[in-house]
């Protein structure tokens, strides 16, 4: 099964922006993911549309973080970039009728519901500066209790 990989990947790209200096290119993003161009402008336009990033076209263009990473959070990312649904899991629908199928699928939404507020929620208690000061933190790197 495909992983959705968009939110690490953006995250990664808006913690590389500010260890950068806040700004950078749509070829440079395309190197670091190993993608093209066409296919960063196109993912970071959900970035641009919730107002975190700024985008200036041709010739010594590219993309500028337009927020602060102490502010903004992974949920904040997760959420602008419109998942459908945080899991691969869900609930068959094969047949309406049946009462077995309507049980499991209760069951099912209710798992799931709790497990995407948890989710959520943590996403909500990781603001992208806290990421980027690991990684710039040289002492602390891999000393996690």
């Amino acid at each position: 099964m495909q992983r959705d990989t968009r939110l690490a990947r953006l995250l990664h790209v808006l913690i590389h922006m500010h260890l950068r200096g806040g700004a950078t290119t749509s070829q440079t993003i395309a190197l670091m993911l190993h993608t093209n161009p066409v296919v960063v402008r196109r993912t970071m336009g959900a970035l641009r549309d919730a107002g975190f990033v700024t985008s200036t076209g041709g010739p010594g263009g590219g993309w500028t973080l337009a927020c602060d990473l102490a502010r903004l959070t992974v949920r904040d990312v997760c959420e602008a970039i419109a998942h459908a649904t945080l899991f691969a899991v869900g609930p068959a629908q094969d047949n309406d009728a049946c009462p077995v199928e309507a049980a499991v699928n209760r069951r099912i939404n209710a798992a799931l519901a709790s497990a995407e507020t948890a989710l959520m929620a943590a996403f909500g208690d990781m603001p992208l500066l806290e990421i980027a000061q690991e990684v710039t933190a040289p002492a602390t790197r891999g000393r996690r209790r």
